[in-house]
């Protein structure tokens, strides 16, 4: 079996930011949507939550 490589911080960052939204579109949305509807609402909130973090002191 081949080992894991260990990833940056901000790779940990970004990589939870995508799977907490992912979750958070699949909890209030349901399943059984367009992909494309899927997508458009995660791609939303990590914009949303880019902006948050860029505006931290």
């Amino acid at each position: 079996m081949k080992p894991y490589e260990t990833i940056s911080d901000e790779e940990e960052i970004i990589g939870k930011a995508v799977v907490n939204a992912a979750y958070k579109v699949h909890k209030e949305l349901d399943p059984g949507l367009l992909e494309k509807i899927y997508e458009t609402f995660i791609t939303n909130i990590l914009g949303f939550w880019q902006c948050y973090w860029f505006q931290k002191p």
